[in-house]
């Protein structure tokens, strides 16, 4: 089964695309693929923008709906089952059980803890147990 797991900022101001970028560099350290799943084209390409500038000492490869690079950026899921899925839409993922691994990450906003209470329902009524980060 897959693992879900929700990072929480209770705390830290740190916006999704940081925490993103973060996470991503962490994960790469194994050989993993990551699929960033983002329908909103604004938010794509923050994300695109901020993958090629995070690190200055480490680039994080990667590309807008390009499923060979190490990290696609696309508004659709893939279709092979080994990549790592960060969710970035609005409601769980109903296909959680095809992907290694599903990450949400949930801003310290009003609004995002609405939608990630939400999501985090959802799993849960779905038979899965997320695994929670709070930072």
């Amino acid at each position: 089964m897959a693992k879900v797991s929700f990072y929480l900022f209770e705390k830290s101001p740190e916006r999704q695309v940081e925490s993103t970028c973060r996470l991503c560099r962490k994960i790469l350290r194994q050989p993993e693929r990551i699929w960033l799943y983002c329908a909103d084209a604004d938010l794509q390409q923050q994300l695109d923008e901020r993958l090629w500038s995070f690190d200055p000492t480490g680039f994080i490869p990667h590309g807008i709906d390009q499923v060979d690079a190490t990290v696609c950026i696309s508004a659709q899921l893939p279709e092979q089952s080994d990549w790592i899925v960060f969710n970035f839409n609005d409601q769980a993922l109903e296909q959680f059980a095809s992907f290694s691994h599903i990450i949400e990450i949930i801003e310290n906003n009003e609004a995002a803890k609405i939608i990630g209470r939400e999501k985090y329902k959802h799993y849960r009524k779905l038979g899965v147990q997320p695994n929670t980060h709070k930072l």
